[in-house]
């Protein structure tokens, strides 16, 4: 059985994590198959948006990693990387990622949704890191992604106390931008995927690229992405399109 629903339009790719009998945990075969979309999604561009999926506890994004296969785990295991090189390559990806967060995003599943560019979530939603509980950490990212996001104080308190963010508080913190009933959240994703496809996607790739730049490379890769820009066909196609209309107002 698929671990992840795919379902393709010319603009985006909806995936739906699909392992309701285990509340979508994380195992090697899902990361497995992360791995290929990604490769798709190198090759050819697209927004993506990745969902949870309904099981009979209630709706649920990720639960988190599979304890079954974390408990036999090693150290050997750990160095691997196998969740944080997933996410490093979903976070890394061209066209920005959407992540349509209804339920509990827990642990792995917490990470992923740091991973994306954009978090929406329901009222239902519930995100947080109890790894510490367990015995472990977080260490698929959101050790320095979730600083970045709430800031340090808050970050403790999720990482080190085992603190639960609701949907308020997640979109107080604005770790989530917005927050949908349920049965709305997919088509705001789409909406928002929509959004961003009717700007021109090769300088929406080069601005995500720079965000991600190291910050001792800027202001030089701002500049050099720029320049790629000023001799785009498309910059002046849509300028040229904007001076036009503006002379018919």
């Amino acid at each position: 059985m698929k671990a992840l629903e795919l379902e393709h339009t010319p603009y985006h790719v909806l995936v739906r994590l699909n392992r309701p009998e285990v509340r979508n945990a994380i195992d090697q075969h899902m990361v497995d198959e992360l791995h290929e979309l990604c490769a798709g999604l190198e090759l050819h561009p697209q927004i993506l948006i990745l969902t949870g999926c309904d099981t009979d506890k209630g709706a649920i994004f990720a639960s988190g990693a599979d304890i079954s296969q974390l408990r036999e785990r090693r150290s050997a295991d750990a160095l691997r990387g196998i969740n944080s090189t997933i996410f490093r390559r979903i976070a890394a990806l061209p066209m920005p990622v959407i992540a349509a967060i209804d339920g509990f995003a827990l642990g792995g599943g917490a990470e992923l949704a740091f991973a994306a560019d954009f978090r929406i979530g329901t009222p239902r939603l519930r995100i947080g890191n109890p790894e510490t509980g367990l015995g472990i950490m977080a260490a698929a990212g959101a050790t320095w992604r979730l600083i970045e996001l709430v800031g340090e104080p808050v970050a403790k308190e999720i990482l080190l106390a085992g603190r639960v963010l609701s949907a308020d508080e997640a979109l107080a913190l604005h770790l989530v931008t917005e927050i949908h009933e349920p049965d709305l959240l997919i088509d705001a994703a789409i909406a928002l995927a929509s959004r961003i496809s009717t700007q021109d996607p090769l300088a929406v790739q080069l601005t995500k690229k720079v965000m991600h730049a190291p910050r001792e490379s800027h202001p030089l890769v701002e500049e050099l992405a720029q320049a790629i820009l000023f001799e785009s066909p498309e910059k002046f196609a849509r300028m040229d399109a904007f001076l036009d209309a503006k002379k018919r107002k």
